[in-house]
């Protein structure tokens, strides 16, 4: 009777385990599931690492060079200097005529 017993619990408490390590919050499952959270967030970081480099890359050109300013100013505020022609150029077709003339 008391060996029936030992066994028993001895059973419960195995299934127990395995219940957790299949189930719970330590699981096989929760592991992967974790390990593809941490790859994908280590992806983001060298993604970000990345683009802080470019930064950093910029902010210094910006810092040792007036020319950088003066070609991100030409770029985006479309700035000019003082006796120069400033052309645009478009690739607007308009419309086109039948040759009536």
């Amino acid at each position: 009777m008391l060996l029936k017993l030992i066994f028993v619990i001895l059973t419960i408490m195995f299934l127990s385990l395995q219940a957790k390590l299949w189930f719970g919050d330590g699981s096989l499952a929760h592991k992967s599931e974790l390990k593809k959270l941490l790859t994908k967030q280590n992806e983001e970081n060298e993604r970000l690492k990345e683009k802080n480099e470019g930064l950093i890359k910029k902010i210094s050109s910006l810092k040792d060079s007036s020319n950088s300013i003066e070609e991100i100013a030409r770029e985006d505020l479309g700035m000019v200097r003082q006796n120069e022609v400033f052309y645009l150029v478009t690739d607007d077709k308009g419309e086109e005529n039948d040759g009536d003339l």
